[in-house]
């Protein structure tokens, strides 16, 4: 329906609605979706072609980079291939790409931009591709929290960590407070290095990976650890809950992680018998503690390319990941499925198709940049702090 057709209806869109279009903003969000410009129509049988023909007449002066989540149809034109920080420090590593197109999610551009020079662009082909993670800390929210871990009388025994999952305004709050970034790869290290600074951690955003990290690696008690809820009056904690805990876990997931179960866990085992069940850490605790192995995307893929022929898995992380793995490894003679039975695709990931990335390449061949995430100088000083002490850590 046209919006004149719409006007005639009296029927006003609906944010959602709004939002769903890539037009207007989330006001839950830190970013903004307004994409300009039309987009090749989805039927195009010429898109791959289309791609191919503008990355060639862009050449060196643009690099792609493709998170493992992306579609196979993205995917296939990354120049390199990888977990969020990887890509990022590539980015920084090619001095010489004018344009750095990120398939991937906005904080991924945001890191991508905060590491390289002033004098490349950073492009999301599409500035829907958010991260629902990520929008659960807003920088209002966690300065919030900081006033009532300050009125507790805390405030100044809490090292913030961050994942690297978070907003540049999230990864510059943790700077300013003397905290470090953390990936799914190295939160032990980042919580270790944390604990020598003080006697309490605020772990950003995600609850799953704080907690599976402070009490499944380093043997801290459950009771350790508290959440705090940004929507309610003091996090939903008591002053003393504050005082007592030694991980203040905000309380946010992801959304693909956080539906695999306990049940999802004893529903593959009966129907594989034998199967090896691995999973990221940021699904539930209960669903790591009954999982085979843990580990990061990186991890995963690694733990497969070691795995003897006729090996069986069943893997809790992103669909497209997971379906790659399974059609790259079967000609080895090792099975690979999903450890849900539902079928569940990041959905802000997959908003960069085929069309959006023609969009974007053909504009940047054209000499037009669009969609360019820009940190603003302040934020990217403190988060490129936050970062620096994580890749100064031991």
């Amino acid at each position: 329906m046209t919006t004149a057709q719409t006007q005639e209806l009296d029927v006003q869109p609906t944010p959602l609605a709004l939002l769903l279009l890539g037009r207007e903003a989330d006001p839950r969000s830190e970013r903004g979706v307004e994409c300009p410009g039309d987009l090749p129509s989805p039927s195009d049988p010429d898109l791959v072609a289309r791609a191919r023909a503008a990355k060639e007449r862009l050449g060196d002066k643009v690099f792609v980079l493709g998170h493992h989540y992306q579609r196979d149809e993205v995917i296939q034109f990354a120049d390199v291939t990888g977990d969020s920080f990887k890509l990022a420090r590539e980015a920084a590593a090619r001095p010489e790409a004018e344009y750095i197109v990120f398939c991937g999610v906005h904080f991924m551009a945001e890191s991508a931009d905060i590491l390289t020079s002033d004098d490349q662009k950073v492009v999301l082909p599409d500035l829907a591709a958010g991260c629902s993670m990520a929008d659960m800390a807003t920088a209002e929210q966690v300065a919030e929290c900081w006033d009532v871990l300050t009125e507790a009388g805390v405030a100044e025994r809490v090292v913030p960590v961050s994942y690297m999952n978070s907003s540049a305004d999230i990864k510059a709050f943790t700077g300013r407070h003397g905290g470090t970034i953390c990936t799914s790869s190295n939160a032990q290290r980042a919580l270790e290095w944390a604990f020598q600074q003080g006697e309490k951690v605020l772990f950003l955003p995600d609850q799953h990976l704080g907690r599976n990290t402070a009490v499944r690696d380093m043997g801290m008690s459950p009771e350790d650890c508290v959440v705090y809820n940004p929507h309610r009056p003091n996090g939903g904690l008591t002053t003393q809950e504050l005082r007592d805990a030694r991980m203040i876990l905000w309380r946010g997931h992801c959304s693909v992680h956080g539906r695999f179960s306990l049940d999802s866990v004893k529903d593959v085992r009966e129907r594989i018998p034998g199967v090896r069940v691995l999973v990221h850490p940021e699904c539930r605790h209960e669903v790591v503690a009954a999982a085979d192995e843990v580990g990061s995307t990186e991890y995963i893929i690694k733990a497969l390319e070691a795995a003897p022929a006729g090996s069986k898995w069943a893997i809790g992380t992103e669909l497209n990941l997971v379906r790659r793995l399974a059609n790259r490894f079967a000609p080895e003679g090792k099975e690979v499925v999903f450890l849900d039975r539902t079928v569940c695709f990041c959905s802000t990931m997959n908003r960069i198709d085929l069309p959006h990335l023609v969009w974007a390449l053909e504009s940047l061949a054209d000499g037009n940049t669009v969609n360019r995430i820009e940190v603003d100088k302040e934020t990217e000083a403190f988060a490129k702090l936050a970062l620096e002490r994580m890749l100064a850590l031991p």
